[in-house]
């Protein structure tokens, strides 16, 4: 073979090696982005949790509250 030819292809292949690993890259990206969209917008839906969840909560700081004095000797 000619060295000109071989000096093409093996241009070639990297010319081809190099946008294949751009647009992967590329794409890499994009889903990353993907992601963190879905990550911020499912932590802005959270939010407060609803009133039944607030109040089971209360009431779970009240029992904790009542077995801490239970422990301590305290009588309520």
């Amino acid at each position: 073979m000619d060295p000109l030819t071989i000096g093409v292809l093996s241009g070639s292949v990297i010319a081809g090696l190099g946008g294949a690993s751009f647009a992967g890259l590329k794409a890499w990206n994009g889903w990353l982005e993907l992601k963190k969209m879905e990550l911020t917008q499912f932590a802005s839906d959270r939010g407060l949790p609803p009133a039944t969840g607030r109040i089971e909560i209360a009431d779970l700081r009240e029992r904790v509250r009542k077995l801490e004095a239970i422990a301590a000797g305290i009588d309520i």
